[in-house]
């Protein structure tokens, strides 16, 4: 168990231990929200961020046809050169 102590003007000092399992460096954001069972989570906003860009765009690749980073420079090519998307 990590504990920690809140200050008078409300801050705290996350557990080194907190620290590493989250992934938290100097000058990150931390995300709170209360969940289903009515807990406080607490999480790294960046990760958090990461993960629903990562879950909204799954699949978005497959539509379009990119299947390995060959076709990802094509596209890259495509745009920079043609002044064309092809999306």
């Amino acid at each position: 168990m990590n504990l920690a102590r809140v200050s008078q003007n409300g801050q705290i000092t996350v557990p080194a231990e907190i620290r590493r399992q989250l992934g938290l460096k100097s000058g990150d954001k931390i995300l709170f929200f209360r969940n289903n069972n009515g807990e406080i989570v607490m999480i790294n906003a960046s990760v958090s961020a990461l993960l629903k860009a990562q879950n909204a765009l799954s699949g978005v690749a497959e539509e379009i046809g990119i299947r390995d980073e060959n076709d990802i420079q094509s596209l890259v090519d495509s745009v920079r050169y043609d002044g064309k998307k092809r999306l």
